[in-house]
């Protein structure tokens, strides 16, 4: 395993490891989700890179497009709780309720 694959991969558990247990706040659980969207983009990145294939060229640049829209989504949604309940933490939101 060469020191690029292991830092990707290390980056995309130490992401998720993050969303697993810091579920305290919306804010840190948007946080990790971008930082295992990143890592999913540099890894794709860098297998475009290596195989040197002109057919996904095309496939990472819609992915940080797809992770632009859905951070965008996710602050918005971070806002509008922030507005409701008085803080993003995960504790005041009950989301069964309308």
């Amino acid at each position: 395993m060469t020191p690029t694959t292991f830092s990707i991969y290390a980056a995309f558990l130490i992401s998720m490891t993050g969303l697993a247990f810091h579920r305290t706040h919306l804010l840190s659980a948007l946080i990790c989700l971008e930082g295992m969207m990143l890592s999913i983009y540099v890894g794709l990145t860098t297998w475009c890179l290596q195989t040197q294939s002109m057919l996904f060229t095309l496939s990472p640049m819609t992915l940080l497009t797809l992770s632009a829209c859905g951070a965008g989504t996710g602050l918005a949604i971070l806002v509008a709780t922030t507005r409701t309940h008085g803080s993003d933490s995960m504790q005041n939101m009950n989301l069964l309720q309308c």
